[in-house]
C-alpha cells in the first residue's frame, strides 16, 4: 500500500477572524475526503486583522459596521452568513455559556500571536494547532478577552504549556520581532487578507473554500510536486 503524501501547510489568520475558523474546518474535512491519501503538515502564522485596535477593544457588530461601512442591521446580516458558513464546514461561532449572552468584543490580538509563535517554534505544530484551536473556542464560543494577557496565560495552561514560561514569551521582545517578520512574510507572499494557505511553500490557497476545493486543490500541488 502506497504510504500517504504529507504536505506542509502554512497558514497566516487571526483568532479574532470567522473566516478564519470556517477555513480550518473546510480544510479537514477536504482532508477527510483525501484520507490515506494526503495528510497535512499544519504551522501558523501571524496576521494581525486590527493591529490599531484599542486595548479596551471593540464591540463586534458595531467594529464590522464601522470597518466596512455598512449599517448595524447589515453587520448582523453578515455574522448570520458566518454563522451559516461555520455549521456547514462543522465549526461553531455560537456562544456556549449560559443566558444572558455576553457582548461579542473585537481584541487587539498582537499578544496571542506572540504566544501562538512560542508555541509553534518551542513546542511544535501539533501543540501550535491545538493552542490555536483553543484561542478560537475562547474567543468565538466562550467570550474570553483575548486582549488581556492573564486571560491567555490561563488558556494556554489550559492546554498544558507552562504558565511561567508561556508569560516569559508574552514579555519578551525576541517573540514580538519573530511576530513581525511572519506579518512581513504574508505581505512578501502578498497575502492582504485571511486565511490564506501556502502548500508546500509555493501554491496559495485564498480565502475559506469549500471542503471540495481544498482537496482538489491539495490533490493538484501533490500531482505537481511528486518527486
Amino acid at each position: 500500500m502506497t504510504e500517504p503524501r504529507t504536505l506542509r501547510i502554512d497558514i497566516w489568520s487571526d483568532v479574532m477572524c470567522p473566516w478564519c475558523l470556517v477555513g480550518w474546518g473546510s480544510l479537514q474535512k477536504g482532508l477527510e475526503q483525501l484520507e490515506g491519501e494526503i495528510e497535512a503538515d499544519i504551522r501558523w502564522h501571524a496576521f494581525e486583522l486590527n493591529p490599531d485596535m484599542a486595548p479596551e477593544g471593540e464591540e463586534r457588530t458595531a467594529h464590522i459596521a464601522r470597518k466596512y461601512g455598512t449599517t448595524t442591521e447589515q453587520s448582523k446580516a453578515v455574522q448570520g452568513r458566518m454563522r451559516e458558513a461555520a455549521d456547514k464546514a462543522g465549526v461553531s461561532l455560537d456562544y456556549e455559556g449560559g443566558e444572558p449572552e455576553p457582548t461579542g468584543m473585537v481584541w487587539n490580538t498582537f499578544a496571542a500571536h506572540k504566544l501562538l509563535t512560542w508555541a509553534g517554534e518551542e513546542h511544535g505544530p501539533v501543540r501550535q494547532t491545538a493552542l490555536k484551536l483553543a484561542l478560537f473556542r475562547a474567543h468565538f464560543n466562550q467570550r474570553r478577552a483575548l486582549g488581556d494577557e492573564a486571560v491567555l496565560l490561563d488558556i494556554a495552561e489550559e492546554e498544558g504549556f507552562e504558565r511561567d514560561a508561556a508569560a516569559a514569551a508574552l514579555a519578551s521582545e525576541e517573540w514580538g520581532r519573530k511576530v513581525r517578520a511572519e506579518q512581513q512574510a504574508a505581505w512578501d507572499f502578498n497575502i492582504t487578507g485571511v486565511p490564506a494557505m501556502i502548500v508546500e511553500n509555493k501554491f496559495m490557497i485564498p480565502g475559506a473554500q469549500p471542503a471540495e476545493a481544498y482537496a482538489d486543490a491539495l490533490r493538484r500541488v501533490a500531482e505537481k510536486t511528486a518527486a
